[in-house]
């Protein structure tokens, strides 16, 4: 594995798609890229390694060639900046930013949709959320989207809670700590 520097661009053979690294108070964060969607966003990891890892895993999962990858300097991100920005604790809500949504489902789609667009700092439970989506009762399967969700933060599954306010599950490697965390981070953003 290479050397990595602070901040970093990594470019799959395949030209379209890149991925951008740099570090937080809420540990390594990563986007990739397709084109000019975002499909995924890791954060919260203990390492630029560790992130360099989630590419080329997920990389490999979505059947791409990472048998190698151009570093490049990352500090002009605009994306990058923002989201460095949000977890220092400014608001952004991130709804300008274009996610992947091919392979999904309209359903999926109408889901994500809907949980960009609970506001900052506030929650919603996941069969509110089904019946925003336009599926009433369908809350296990929103519980199911919001697991498998590839960009947190910019589609904000920590907003989405169990029914009378448990919190339900979260996917981040600090699990429930880092949804509580996220939380109250949004909660101080008022």
């Amino acid at each position: 594995m290479p050397n990595l520097p602070d901040s970093a661009a990594i470019l799959s053979p395949a030209a379209s798609y890149s991925h951008v690294s740099a570090e937080t108070p809420f540990g390594w964060i990563g986007v990739q890229r397709h084109e000019q969607l975002v499909g995924r966003l890791y954060f919260d990891l203990p390492s630029q390694q560790r992130l360099l890892e989630a590419f080329v895993s997920a990389m490999a999962e979505d059947r791409l060639d990472a048998a190698e990858v151009d570093l490049l300097p990352a500090e002009d991100d605009v994306l990058i900046g923002r989201l460095q920005a949000y977890f220092r604790g400014e608001a952004d809500d991130f709804l300008d930013v274009e996610v992947d949504v091919r392979g999904l489902t309209p359903f999926a789609r109408r889901v994500i949709d809907a949980c960009r667009r609970i506001p900052l700092g506030q929650t919603m439970s996941y069969a509110a959320l089904a019946a925003v989506a336009g599926s009433p009762g369908a809350a296990r399967a929103v519980g199911n989207i919001m697991a498998g969700n590839r960009v947190p933060i910019i589609v904000p599954c920590h907003r989405v809670v169990g029914s009378g306010g448990s919190l339900g599950g979260y996917s981040s490697s600090g699990g429930l700590g880092t949804k509580r965390r996220l939380l109250s981070l949004e909660a101080s953003m008022k």
